[in-house]
């Protein structure tokens, strides 16, 4: 085996390891069953500030380790900063290092995903169901018992205290 096939043979494998099982089988979680909310940009500029704007309708990211939340570990609820549907319960909250606040699981049907390949490879994209506000990406490198990391943008959560 040459360098570049060893190469080759490691992205492939480093790919591999960091790709949800949904995405690696193709599909799409889709099942929330609320009434949608639909607006215009113009009438999301008006409600959300350019940070929240830019991640949850623009699909930007946040810089790493610069939400509040990220170190928020009281009891309650994670919800949508643009329509407040609750996503994560603080119990799946655990510090995954990266500088996001991190949930292992979201709430049932409070998320639909998709693909992204903005950074070429493939990874999973999640919305809030409702609303369909970006929120982070899912990655198989979590801990149990989903195995799962739902690194979310700190920018597009609100905190709702129990």
């Amino acid at each position: 085996m040459n360098r570049r096939e060893f190469l080759a043979g490691a992205a492939v494998g480093v790919f591999a390891l960091a790709l949800p099982n949904e995405l690696l089988a193709g599909s799409e979680r889709k099942s929330y069953m609320g009434e949608k909310i639909v607006k215009s940009n113009a009438e999301w500029k008006d409600l959300l500030t350019p940070e929240q704007f830019a991640v949850l309708r623009r699909e930007a990211t946040e810089r790493s380790f610069s939400s509040a939340l990220n170190k928020e570990y009281g009891d309650g609820q994670y919800v949508c900063a643009a329509c407040a549907l609750p996503l994560f319960e603080s119990s799946a909250k655990f510090d995954s290092g990266t500088g996001w606040p991190s949930f292992y699981q979201p709430i049932k049907g409070s998320t639909e995903s998709k693909r992204d390949f903005k950074m070429i490879l493939p990874r999973t994209e999640y919305h809030c169901a409702r609303c369909g506000g970006h929120q982070g990406h899912v990655f198989n490198d979590g801990p149990e018992p989903t195995g799962e990391r739902w690194c979310n943008n700190g920018v597009a959560l609100q905190f709702i205290a129990a």
